[in-house]
């Protein structure tokens, strides 16, 4: 596996991992009304022109292996962690893992003291297991429908050294 920075030529190959892993991935915690909502197809061409601007914009890393785009994440300067999805047929290889841990190291270099993200239900553990902490449960609107995700947090704490 290789993790890269973004690259526009990426796109259309993300945004269709991020439609199939919210489409699959996701299915069992949401309903396809949910899913349909969440991620309609006939907003895939002005998502690519979307995110081409803020994954360019944001801190933003890519998972390939073979040359195929198997993951992508990113979080904003101020330390939103705002993507996170791993094509369906790679899920549990620790390459969401090895993603965040980019996004945290790239925090530390910013002297970031929090790390924030909204989790869907299908990620909170995840999130959990990487010493996020729940703020709150959501619910936030798409397209009409209701879907519920969780506010989460990881706090950076600083030891001070007296000399």
């Amino acid at each position: 596996m290789i993790i890269m920075k973004f690259e526009e030529a990426d796109i259309e190959e993300i945004v269709s991992l991020f439609y199939e892993t919210v489409h699959s991935v996701n299915l069992k915690d949401y309903s396809q009304t949910e899913l349909d909502a969440w991620a309609p197809k006939e907003e895939k061409k002005s998502k690519i022109d979307a995110w081409k601007i803020s994954l360019g914009q944001n801190i933003s890393f890519v998972a390939k292996i073979n040359d195929k785009v198997v993951g992508f994440s990113d979080m904003t300067h101020s330390g939103h962690l705002d993507r996170l999805y791993i094509h369906k047929d790679f899920q549990g290889l620790g390459i969401a893992k090895t993603l965040v841990d980019k996004l945290e190291d790239e925090a530390k270099k910013l002297n970031l003291f929090k790390i924030d993200t909204e989790a869907s239900i299908t990620a909170k553990q995840f999130f959990e297991h990487r010493g996020y902490n729940t703020i709150c449960s959501q619910t936030v609107e798409r397209e009409g429908v209701k879907l519920t995700n969780f506010k989460m947090i990881k706090n950076r704490f600083l030891i001070w050294v007296f000399l």
